[in-house]
């Protein structure tokens, strides 16, 4: 198990940002995701880039789990960082589907971007990194984490 610790200023940040309301990010498709609705969830952030051949492997059981697991939130991150129009046709080439964001949100979590992809975030109900997942992963090992 790989534990990664947050910088110090993490926790601030996101007081910060409560204070100011509840951050929000349109997911590929113009839909609301508010960081109010993920609290309390377990949340899977992956990073996947249409060029990387393991990114493709796993998404199918990405996609599985997104429907397995409706307590649970699935989002994707485009490495490239496609945004809008971009973002949508990546994310429909590459048969994504759960939520697709912005890198924006990523670094709104304190999240770090990989050097290697794919890379799985895994966040407990309150926001903290429990796993860093890299290379492809199946649909069991993060079904486990999610339980």
């Amino acid at each position: 198990m790989m534990f990664i610790r947050r910088a110090w200023w993490v926790p601030i940040l996101l007081l910060l940002l409560s204070a100011c309301g509840s951050p929000e990010w349109l997911d590929q498709h113009g839909n609301s995701v508010k960081r109010d609705a993920l609290n309390g969830h377990r949340v899977v952030v992956n990073y996947w880039a249409q060029w990387c051949a393991p990114c493709r492997a796993e998404l199918p059981e990405l996609n599985r789990l997104s429907k397995d697991f409706p307590e649970a939130r699935i989002i994707g991150i485009d490495f490239d960082g496609a945004t809008g129009d971009a973002l949508l046709a990546a994310s429909e080439e590459m048969g994504i589907e759960f939520a697709v964001l912005g890198q924006d949100f990523a670094a709104d979590l304190g999240l770090e971007k990989p050097k290697v992809l794919p890379t799985t975030y895994i966040l407990d109900e309150q926001g903290e990194v429990l796993q860093t997942l890299h290379g492809p992963q199946s649909y069991e090992d993060i079904a486990a984490l999610l339980k």
